[in-house]
């Protein structure tokens, strides 16, 4: 059922194409024709910024054709069920992220599992997650938002990159620390999410900083907090939730590359070896500055552990949210 296809319809493209006598450097020729990056979010937010800054890199240092392809909804499930199906060739490869530790304890009809269906290939990065408001709301604080809330119960609509995702289950988390009944509205990525934000006709979002860092610095939104210990250095002048008086609020968000499982050991260490040598470059590490990021280098044995922690990790926020599993 989940058949990959590769019509042009339907595939966003970050392909570079190169002359055959080129590629290969890796085993056995590898890649020696297109690897595509699926991407379980629509095209424009900050995982598709993500995905195709390393995809980008990844061409120049194998000498490879790499795609991204766009498969939202389903809260990821549809994209992430697409690359578990693939042929484990490393041909295919998933752009995953926090979902993949959430979407277990959520859903009960998975076509994938998560441990069975995967092998890890490399963590990539970590992101906060910033609530934004608009300027038609005159918010100016995370405590401006709260009192406007309680307020007027009901009337505060908050939007997410999809039903699931760690954006969604931020809202549902401080909903309930704070005491809020904000309205979940979802949409299939982050980017459409973001154009009502700024058109008004939500008042609120939850997103990961790579696609609300652009945002701000537009002007075109109000960030009002940052999860994590420390203020991000794309934006010093946003406080933490710490700071703005709610330090059990945190809800991070994280990014890695996954294969289909029974690809090549051969070719996962290829790619992680290339992967870490691009995380260490200066202009990645400026770039992911820039997108509120910060580069996670490590094996694919540090990205196992790390999978199941978060799993561990989420599995409670769902529970203590009363997230109804479908």
């Amino acid at each position: 059922m989940f058949r990959l296809t590769r019509r042009l319809a339907l595939i966003t493209a970050l392909s570079i194409p190169i002359a055959p006598a080129l590629a290969g450097n890796g085993p056995d020729n590898y890649p020696d024709r297109p690897v595509t990056v699926i991407v379980p979010f629509s095209p424009g937010g900050g995982s598709d910024n993500i995905a195709r800054y390393i995809a980008a890199r990844l061409h120049e240092r194998t000498n490879g054709t790499i795609m991204v392809e766009n498969r939202p909804g389903a809260g990821t499930n549809i994209g992430n069920g697409l690359a578990a199906q693939a042929n484990p060739d490393g041909y295919t490869l998933l752009f995953a992220q926090v979902t993949l530790a959430i979407n277990p304890h959520i859903y009960h009809d998975l076509r994938y599992d998560v441990q069975k269906d995967f092998t890890p290939v490399a963590h990539i990065a970590s992101s906060p997650t910033v609530l934004l408001t608009n300027h038609h709301t005159g918010v100016k604080t995370v405590e401006e938002l709260v009192n406007y809330a309680k307020k007027n119960p009901g009337a505060v609509n908050y939007g997410s990159g999809g039903t699931g995702t760690s954006v969604h289950l931020a809202g549902h988390l401080f909903n309930s620390i704070a005491k809020l009944d904000m309205t979940h509205i979802p949409y299939k990525g982050s980017s459409p999410a973001m154009t009502d934000l700024i058109g008004g006709r939500v008042q609120a979002i939850f997103d990961t900083a790579p696609s609300a860092v652009p945002q701000v610095r537009g002007g075109k939104v109000v960030p009002l907090a940052v999860t994590g210990k420390a203020r991000l250095e794309a934006l010093p002048d946003v406080p933490t939730f710490a700071e703005a008086g709610y330090p059990a609020f945190d809800a991070p968000a994280w990014y890695g590359l996954m294969a289909p499982s029974g690809t090549p050991a051969a070719v996962v260490k290829y790619l992680n070896a290339q992967v870490n040598l691009i995380l260490e470059e200066p202009e990645t590490k400026e770039r992911f500055m820039q997108l509120g990021s910060v580069a996670v280098p490590g094996t694919p044995e540090d990205f196992v552990k790390f999978i199941a922690n978060e799993s561990k990790r989420w599995a409670a926020v769902v529970k203590s949210a009363n997230i109804a599993a479908n």
